[in-house]
């Protein structure tokens, strides 16, 4: 019997014939990296591999690490292991890990989404006899609605705050969902501001040439009476700290793809919740896992044992995947907000 190509170890996922991790979360020799999200990018490692995309955010968030790139597609050779990296759709950079050996087709998927983004190369299937998945939201209640009315509704929502003559504080994720908004808002309503954990990923993004709008720091405004105006992009935690008050009376709302779950909003004691995630929902899942062809699926993070199970009754071999993902100790889309 073949040996697996990726193996639970204590360190993380292990490809055993190619010698390297993906995405460890304890330091190792070499580590290949689908994303810079702070779960799945951690300092320490010896050598990384990365999407030549996300370059810009690795550095922005790991520093002077030793870091080697491929763009997407390209191919190289490691101890017989062939490997590959392909849009991931998730953020900026994001790949899924393609590896063949032994006549065997891996892939890890990493974080995705299938959902169109102007901020990142779209979600691009991977043919393959295993694929590891991600199950962040991986429930049949997750299904998103089109940009479109999003960003329709977030954009009446500042523009109604505007007339009242306070300022609109969205809390998003700093890398990656901050970008998505900014992308997406008529900036023509008034100023953004930025706090000062989004702005170093706004300028990562710029420099991979990503079109974003203007945003200031708050410490920018000249006229005062513009924080009336402003739509406010910071993490969650800002919200709860002295930064917050500069802004007087400002209505609050939160984007993630936990305020699909009715009750969220209310227990974070938002004013608005916006449907908004850098994952996949319940269908998109369902649509990336199918696009593969795989007959034999692993479930990481998130809802995995449903999902799991829904595969096996549609006739595919899942199982299961422990792994430390999902757990961004600042502010990520896969931790419920807090009460």
């Amino acid at each position: 019997m073949a040996q697996d190509l990726v193996v639970q170890r204590p360190e993380g996922l292990y490809c055993p014939a190619g010698d390297f991790f993906i995405d460890p979360w304890r330091p190792v020799l070499r580590a290949v990296i689908t994303h810079a999200h702070s779960d799945h990018a951690r300092v320490g490692n010896g050598h990384y591999l990365a999407s030549a995309a996300g370059e810009h955010v690795l550095r922005a968030r790991l520093g002077d690490i030793h870091l080697q790139t491929l763009a997407y597609g390209e191919r190289i050779v490691h101890h017989g292991v062939t490997l590959s990296l392909h849009p991931a759709g998730h953020v900026l950079g994001s790949a899924q890990v393609r590896l063949e050996h032994g006549g065997a087709v891996w892939v890890a998927s990493g974080d995705y989404k299938v959902a169109p983004d102007p901020t990142c190369a779209p979600f691009e299937p991977v043919r393959c006899d295993v694929f590891i998945t991600e199950s962040t939201f991986g429930l049949p209640i997750y299904r998103w609605c089109p940009d479109a009315d999003l960003f329709a509704g977030i954009n009446d929502w500042w523009a109604r705050n505007v007339l009242a003559g306070r300022a609109s504080v969205l809390a998003c994720y700093s890398f990656g969902k901050a970008q998505r908004i900014l992308s997406g808002i008529d900036a023509s309503i008034g100023p953004v501001i930025v706090h000062g954990a989004v702005e170093p990923l706004n300028a990562a993004y710029r420099a991979a040439g990503v079109g974003l709008p203007d945003t200031q720091h708050v410490t920018e405004v000249k006229d005062k009476a513009d924080l009336r105006r402003a739509l406010v992009i910071c993490p969650p935690s800002a919200v709860a700290s002295p930064w917050i008050r500069r802004f007087g009376d400002a209505g609050t709302a939160f984007a993630s793809g936990w305020m699909q779950v009715r009750g969220t909003r209310r227990r974070g004691g938002w004013d608005r919740g916006f449907v908004l995630s850098d994952h996949a929902d319940w269908p998109g899942l369902l649509e990336a896992i199918a696009a593969t062809g795989a007959q034999r699926v692993i479930v990481t993070h998130g809802s995995g044992p449903v999902l799991a199970r829904f595969l096996g009754e549609l006739g595919l071999r899942a199982e299961l995947f422990e792994t430390e993902y999902g757990g961004d100790a600042v502010e990520a889309d896969t931790q419920e907000p807090p009460a």
